[in-house]
């Protein structure tokens, strides 16, 4: 299931989104209501930007540079080459040469293939959803043309238009993108018979979900920590037993301490696992409504990140 960053029901409850939205896939002949199309389009640019990045030409690039930066500090190493510095600098400067232009070409196609066609007029839908209030649920790094960890602004960030004003009867949770529990309707229309679709609820978030967004960053120390307690001990009973002193010994009570904060970052360890799993069904639980016609809040930070680094 994957969770896009607006659906199409999300951006159909402004018509004024709506409006410019369908004005943008007019430009780009894509319908970008359409929540099957645009979760086709954005694997396969996935797919591709991937690709792109595997191409040979920036593998080579990035060993022709570091040859480049190596050889003329190898060279001095190596008698046989010593005499030989000029044509070994000369060498050096065309590696330098012929890899910045393999990095430079790469990424231009990389970019090129980031920036145009359909994906570039996504990036303005989202920019427009944004605009008129529409939350969103998170935005890819991948998307933006940032990092993996996330950082930075991006080679393509998503544009920024001037904030419209929400309409009359439009929730205050809708213009600033505050989570609503309340029932959210699959279609624009109101229904009018009994047989209409039943309203699609946002899942309530769970109390282990709210744990994890805040146990998500924490931790992480215990076995540093733990590694230098212990080097430290096994160090003071080493100095102990080569200088004859035996208060070197007294070290060796750090190693049960090291035991005890191993022991600690286990059991934290365990309990982030179990969480980080309830926070994993709970982004599912989300997709599957959005992909049934509910307009999703913004998730958290560590929700979001959790969403781009698992397959939901």
């Amino acid at each position: 299931m994957d969770l896009l960053p607006v659906n199409g029901a999300a951006l159909a409850d402004d018509p004024r989104a709506l409006e410019a939205v369908r004005a943008v896939g007019l430009r780009y002949g894509f319908d970008y209501t359409d929540d099957a199309a645009v979760t086709a389009l954005l694997a396969e640019r996935k797919r591709a930007l991937e690709a792109e990045q595997r191409q040979p030409a920036a593998w080579l690039g990035v060993l022709a540079l570091t040859a480049g930066l190596l050889l003329p500090f190898v060279v001095p190493m190596v008698p046989a080459l010593t005499d030989r510095l000029f044509a070994a600098l000369g060498a050096a400067g065309c590696l330098l040469v012929v890899g910045v232009a393999l990095v430079v070409h790469a990424r231009t196609r990389w970019k090129r293939a980031l920036t145009r066609g359909p994906l570039a007029g996504y990036r303005e839908v989202l920019g427009l959803a944004r605009a008129h209030g529409v939350p969103l649920t998170h935005v890819p790094a991948w998307l933006e043309g940032r990092s993996s960890t996330g950082g930075g602004k991006g080679a393509a960030p998503i544009p920024t238009y001037a904030t419209v004003e929400p309409l009359p009867d439009t929730p205050p949770s809708h213009a600033t993108g505050a989570p609503s529990t309340t029932p959210i309707a699959a279609s624009t229309t109101a229904p009018s018979t009994a047989s209409a679709a039943a309203p699609v609820a946002v899942p309530p978030k769970p109390e282990a979900v709210r744990s994890y967004e805040t146990m998500a960053d924490v931790g992480g120390w215990h076995d540093e920590t733990g590694c230098l307690l212990f080097l430290a001990g096994g160090g003071g009973a080493v100095w102990a037993a080569t200088s004859a002193e035996p208060v070197g010994y007294g070290a060796l009570l750090l190693v049960p301490l090291a035991g005890y904060v191993w022991l600690i970052g286990r059991r934290q360890g365990r309990e982030k696992e179990r969480l980080r799993e309830a926070a994993l069904a709970y982004v599912r639980e989300v997709a599957a409504a959005q992909a049934a016609g509910a307009k999703v809040p913004e998730l958290s930070l560590q929700l979001r990140k959790l969403a781009e680094t698992q397959d939901v």
